[in-house]
């Protein structure tokens, strides 16, 4: 390994020649700039204090910016109420740092960084566009509304600069012939024509003038055009390649030359369609330029656009029509497009970051839809970089969350657990949350009733955002158990189980409300909270036991909403047949209630479907869920009315799979789109945002297949 020189060695900070009243010149700026860097990229390895405390060393925007990521991170992956607070503290001083260094490089551009490619002040213009973005997050995860639509007025504002630093960044290329292949021909890129961006966007920002109603300190911050004069100008660190060269410190091996790898060829799995094969064709930005502030602006400005476009396609319709206010609509395509762009730099925070999001989105979110596409998991891809970023961070605990998804997308729910168990707990608290949680959900697949009760009660000691939730699904665990010992003949085992269960349920009401999502009570507190009304209502109606009143498993249910039976093996999808088959053997099933059979129908076809007995499941369907319109269900007490929206979408699932898939019978898939329409056009239900992404991804996929809706 070559041996790192210079500042980057240095045992402390290099002393900049600005403080934290002036600013950075353009001799400063590459060294303040890859100080943050190093120091930002402990987070991605779980080490956030060693990352606050180098970032603390420094006063530039760049260095607030990583403080405030830090900062983040903790609230977006925990939810705490003290730390939201906290990082919305640290991002407007990260902002308003942001703010006022573009504005003095505006106001004296002689003693800024002068790109060729982008404005001056550019760099700046992105921190405060990053900063503008995380504080919208953290907005909407604010229990405020006036928050959360304050939230949604940044976002807007950091799309609009985000867009004028990729204008540039296009004119540049343009100008110079370097704008090929798929890159050229998306709708909305980092080098997208300026109609196209801004009509997929939704956003309509001029090149010249911001809105006419913006805040004077917009008005200060217009870009002027990047300076032909400096193409040929050497850069203050011309070595500098986009990456920490040969980087190791405590624990991280940034080395590019362990992680270069040739793109794995189409044979292997890699997609055809734009989201991945222009991601593939797309321009090496390290052949464009070397200066480190250009590279920092286009993996940023590539991150950020990417996940705007990322998380605006994956909105549920009902949230959407929020969001229309605002004029924003998103391209899943040209997100990924984007995201796969920015992790050509994982060996920097934007390129960390892209990855972590890449793999993420694919692990726990498109892995678990239904309607795909056959190149919508590019895996052979996916595994290389989850490989990759393993070998860069090795200590960190993310990547080995993602690791454990992986697993359980494969069926091997026991290696997951295995792999979530092993090893010291992550010194951040909130990756540990997530890693426990993860561990929870697979015993909960695993059908292993008394591992998933304990680790979901060790949830409630390591975050505190959906304790009701968390008690909810322990209760059912041993709702379970009480049922296989009173089949078994085990009095005393099965008092034991009713004791703990139904002391669980009582624990359960004192958590719901607790917790607020753009002032609103969580839909999984909602949910639990009439099911637990029904129960109770059951009990007295049918003068019978707490236990004996609850209806169809509710545990199945829980499995159900987070995509479990997708990740079963054939031998867990048996047994959950078996914990469906209690309700039905009950004396009294032919005089339960509507609501109650159109779940055990729902419940009982989707495994069917996993088990490949389609006919079963689309008649199973018919018979149960989709047998009783919705006025009928209502007039049940604390009704269930989301197995009608529900499953007209297994139901499109079903003739999805009959047909053949996209390839398939037309008449078949057009079958398919109808009752994807039903469930679209459905008014909201419980847990309509858990089957959302679903349908999202659904219905662009079957346009994708030439079918409309």
């Amino acid at each position: 390994m070559k041996r790192m020189g210079g500042w980057l060695s240095a045992k402390t900070p290099v002393t900049l020649h600005s403080s934290a009243s002036k600013s950075l010149t353009a001799v400063d700026e590459p060294y303040a700039l890859q100080q943050a860097l190093a120091a930002a990229a402990h987070i991605m390895n779980d080490d956030v204090d060693l990352a606050e405390t180098e970032l603390r060393k420094g006063t530039s925007p760049f260095h607030k910016l990583g403080i405030a990521t830090t900062f983040f991170l903790r609230a977006t992956l925990g939810f705490e109420k003290e730390v939201i607070e906290a990082a919305s503290q640290r991002l407007a001083e990260a902002e308003e740092s942001a703010l006022e260094h573009q504005r003095r490089a505006l106001r004296d551009p002689g003693t800024a960084h002068r790109s060729s490619i982008y404005p001056v002040g550019a760099e700046y213009a992105l921190c405060h566009a990053e900063t503008q973005l995380m504080s919208a997050v953290v907005a909407v995860l604010n229990e405020s509304l006036t928050e959360s639509l304050r939230g949604f007025y940044k976002l807007r504002k950091a799309f609009g600069t985000l867009w004028e630093i990729s204008e540039a960044e296009r004119i540049y290329l343009e100008k110079r012939g370097l704008n090929r292949g798929s890159a050229a021909e998306s709708k909305v890129s980092l080098a997208g024509s300026t109609v196209a961006a801004s009509e997929c966007s939704g956003v309509q920002t001029p090149r010249s003038k911001r809105d006419s109603d913006s805040e004077d300190e917009d008005e200060d911050m217009q870009f002027v055009d990047a300076d032909e004069g400096v193409v040929d100008l050497p850069t203050p660190t011309a070595a500098y390649q986009g990456h920490l060269d040969d980087l190791k410190l405590n624990g991280l091996s940034l080395s590019d030359s362990d992680t270069k790898q040739q793109p794995p060829s189409q044979s292997n799995g890699i997609p055809s369609r734009p989201a991945a094969s222009s991601a593939l064709d797309d321009l090496d930005f390290n052949t464009v330029t070397s200066d480190p502030i250009d590279l920092f602006i286009h993996s940023g400005t590539a991150l950020c656009f990417g996940l705007l476009q990322l998380l605006l396609s994956m909105v549920p319709p009902t949230f959407a029509k929020l969001l229309s206010l605002f004029s924003f609509r998103g391209n899943r395509a040209n997100g990924m497009r984007l995201l796969w762009s920015a992790t050509r730099f994982k060996t920097n925070i934007n390129g960390a970051m892209a990855s972590l999001i890449t793999l993420g989105f694919h692990n726990g979110a498109i892995a678990f839809c239904d309607i795909l596409s056959s190149d919508a998991l590019p895996e052979e891809r996916l595994r290389v970089l989850l490989k990759e970023m393993r070998t860069l961070y090795p200590k960190s605990k993310l990547w080995l969350l993602e690791e454990a998804r992986v697993l359980s997308r494969d069926h091997e729910l026991e290696k997951a657990i295995a792999i979530t168990e092993g090893g010291e707990p992550s010194p951040l608290k909130q990756v540990e949350a997530l890693r426990v949680f993860e561990r929870s959900l697979n015993f909960m697949y695993l059908h292993r009733y008394e591992d998933c009760a304990k680790s979901f009660l060790h949830c409630i000691e390591l975050n505190n955002w959906s304790h009701a939730l968390y008690y909810y699904i322990a209760a059912s665990c041993y709702v379970e158990l009480y049922r296989l010992a009173k089949a078994a003949g085990d009095a005393k085992e099965a008092k034991r189980c009713e004791e703990e269960a139904e002391r669980l349920f009582k624990i359960v009401p004192a958590h719901i409300g607790k917790k607020r999502f753009m002032a609103r009570q969580l839909p999984f507190d909602t949910f639990v909270a009439r099911k637990l009304e029904k129960i109770t209502a059951r009990a007295a109606t049918l003068s019978c036991s707490y236990m004996d009143a609850i209806g169809v498993s509710p545990l199945e249910e829980m499995i159900y909403f987070w995509s479990g039976y997708k990740r079963m093996p054939a031998s867990q999808l048996e047994i959950s047949l078996e914990r469906l088959a209690f309700s039905t053997a009950r004396p009294t099933w032919s005089q339960e209630q509507k609501d109650e059979k159109a779940i055990h129908s729902l419940l009982q076809a989707t495994v069917y479907r996993f088990l490949g007995r389609v006919p079963e499941a689309i008649a199973t369907l018919k018979a149960g869920a989709l047998a009783q319109p919705m006025a009928a269900l209502r007039t049940c007490p604390f009704p269930d009315t989301w197995t009608v929206p529900v499953g007209h979408y297994e139901m499109a699932v079903c003739l999805w799979e009959a047909a053949g898939g996209e390839g398939g019978d037309r008449e078949g898939l057009r079958k398919c789109g109808e009752d994807l329409a039903k469930c679209e056009k459905s008014e909201g239900y419980d847990l309509d945002a858990r089957v959302g992404l679903k349908v999202t991804t659904a219905r662009e996929t079957l346009r994708g297949c030439g079918v409309p809706g």
